[in-house]
């Protein structure tokens, strides 16, 4: 069947249902497509689901952290079980949730995978949808490895949909999704192994606070391995065999469960987007300032979908989702701003940026100082018995403006955030310095850091 509409969103997480529901307010005729139950990666499988477990490995942290400090030694762990069954409390009324949503706003709602007929008509199954523009939202995949037995890996999705958590895990990879994921099922009581094919883990971090937090991922008992390159995953039985090379030798590693966690790519590759005229390269739709391609003007693009420069962090789709709205609904006027756009890696202590690195403010030619330390000494660590911590500020010579901030300890994640607000304000040293905090509290020690 043929249907008209005025915009056919692909998508439903935050870069596509943000659009729909904005264009239809405004009056337009909206459809909105997805393959996967609606609600997008961060609702469903990411960033919700994935802080639910970690909360529960919060706790069996800070119950060892304490032990000879007040708290003696316990029956607390997890029950895996029942955990996942608490997580779907979160994720299990969504879909519905959304479709009722987009119902209720008269956006007419589409199951399945899209791909295009021509510049602004996409097929799903048996539905023909035309639109005057069509945005796409479409999220990330994980990224093909090329490997033999890639077939035998789980992806983070399965992961969070465990009903038992297996004995022995391999991550292949070590970014933000084996690293998260390693701390709650090593504190679940798993055997984990993270095999890292670079010579630095969680590369867009500050190298000085992920040694740290390397070390503290160690004495956790996971076993790190940098420089070492998963080759084959063969399948034994009811075990996995990982063939991986480090340096001059070989060595095969035994799993229950092998886990991909070496980054992720637009999901967009069965689009038929040529077909559409749109331009893309490895990092997803080429679009300009104005998140429009730049090969076909009536197709926009956001969030994981879209080279647009911002990091995949569901805040970002969101701010990028509204932006395009605006640009639909009344002509290209708005850019998207990605200055001080803090991110975390929900580790156990969590580490935590905002804005430069040392080596992206040197590479920019400026002027800069740098404080650095350890702070397991200071109080608020010492008083949970946290033994990995530390920060870097990096603040502009001449201007005193913060540039970057790298934060490795309690609280991290939300500190980071008063950090991100000085980045995008233009906040200068000494407004950090001289603010009055709460105390004591985590936030309290910015005036130390600055």
């Amino acid at each position: 069947m043929e249907k008209k509409f005025d915009l056919v969103v692909i998508g439903t997480g935050a870069g596509g249902s943000t659009v729909a529901h904005k264009c239809r307010k405004a009056g337009w005729e909206v459809a909105i497509i997805d393959s996967r139950p609606f609600g997008g990666t961060c609702a469903l499988r990411g960033c919700d689901p994935k802080k639910v477990l970690v909360g529960a490995a919060e706790l069996i942290d800070w119950n060892q952290r304490m032990r000879g400090k007040g708290i003696t030694a316990g029956t607390t762990e997890i029950d895996w079980e029942e955990l996942m069954r608490f997580k779907k409390t979160f994720t299990e009324p969504v879909p519905d949730k959304r479709e009722n949503n987009f119902a209720g706003a008269g956006i007419a709602a589409f199951h399945g995978r899209a791909h295009f007929l021509d510049k602004t008509t996409v097929q799903i199954g048996g539905d023909t949808l035309t639109g005057r523009f069509v945005h796409i939202a479409a999220g990330a995949k994980p990224a093909p490895l090329g490997i033999s037995g890639e077939e035998y890996l789980t992806d983070s999705t399965a992961f969070l949909e465990m009903e038992k958590l297996p004995k022995r895990i391999i991550f292949v990879g070590g970014g933000y999704i084996a690293f998260e994921f390693a701390h709650i099922a090593s504190r679940a009581g798993a055997n984990v192994q993270i095999l890292h094919r670079g010579a630095r883990s969680l590369e867009g971090f500050d190298p000085d606070l992920v040694d740290t937090l390397d070390e503290a991922t160690r004495d956790l008992g996971i076993d790190l391995r940098l420089n070492t390159t998963v080759e084959s995953v063969e399948k034994d039985g009811e075990q996995f065999i990982v063939n991986a090379s480090a340096e001059n030798y070989q060595k095969n590693f035994e799993a229950d469960m092998v886990v991909h966690s070496a980054g992720r790519v637009p999901d967009i590759d069965d689009l038929d987007l040529e077909r559409a005229g749109i331009e893309r390269c490895k990092k997803g739709i080429r679009v300009n300032e104005y998140l429009q391609s730049v090969s076909n003007p009536l197709i926009y693009a956001a969030g994981d979908a879209a080279d647009s420069g911002g990091l995949p962090l569901t805040p970002v789709a969101t701010m990028e989702g509204h932006i395009a709205a605006s640009n639909l609904l009344n002509g290209n006027h708005r850019q998207p701003n990605y200055l001080g756009i803090p991110t975390v890696v929900f580790t156990l202590p969590p580490l935590a940026l905002v804005g430069l690195r040392e080596d992206e403010a040197a590479k920019q030619g400026l002027k800069f100082k740098v404080k650095h330390e350890d702070t397991s000494g200071w109080y608020s660590s010492r008083r949970i018995g946290l033994k990995y911590s530390g920060y870097k500020t990096l603040v502009e010579e001449e201007t005193n403006r913060i540039l970057g901030a790298h934060l490795l300890g309690v609280h991290a994640e939300e500190v980071i955030n008063i950090f991100a607000l000085a980045v995008r304000a233009g906040l200068k040293e000494g407004d950090l310095k001289t603010m009055i905090y709460a105390y004591p509290t985590s936030a309290s020690d910015i005036s130390y850091m600055v």
